[in-house]
């Protein structure tokens, strides 16, 4: 009888996907670091690419980006979307896989959410509830 063992997939995914992800932000982080993308929209930007998530097939990488200040996130990604084509092209010289996966922008909206929480953290309703006199006073 043969063994099968579901695998529970990770957050992140596989260790390949998380693997080829990386390899893949980083070139992409080189190819814009070294200005090989011509673009007016581009130009004067400095992009970060923090993340890159591949799809289990390894045939779809989603690459969040933001442009340094979060300033024209927007235009940013709409330039980098017109540029696909030879981004995807730079992308397969540089990493390799069987397969050039198709590549998609979204902004990466972590810093947003980070600045939410600590300014949810800031306010008078949780300061006082981290107070150590407020357990104190139950007692």
């Amino acid at each position: 009888m043969p063994r099968h063992h579901k695998k529970d997939s990770a957050p992140g995914g596989s260790q390949r996907q998380l693997r080829v992800g990386e390899t893949i932000r980083h070139a992409l982080a080189e190819i814009l670091s070294q200005g090989n993308v011509h673009d007016a929209d581009l130009e004067g930007h400095i992009i970060t690419v923090p993340e890159v998530r591949m799809s289990t097939d390894l045939k779809l990488a989603t690459i969040y980006v933001m442009p340094l200040g979060g300033r024209d996130t927007e235009i940013v990604i709409a330039a980098l979307e017109r540029n696909k084509k030879f981004l995807r092209g730079e992308i397969a010289r540089r990493v390799n896989l069987k397969f050039a996966p198709d590549i998609r922008f979204r902004a990466d909206d972590r810093f947003d959410e980070a600045e939410r929480i600590e300014k949810l953290l800031r306010t008078s309703a949780v300061q006082r509830d981290l107070a150590p006199d407020s357990q104190d006073s139950e007692e």
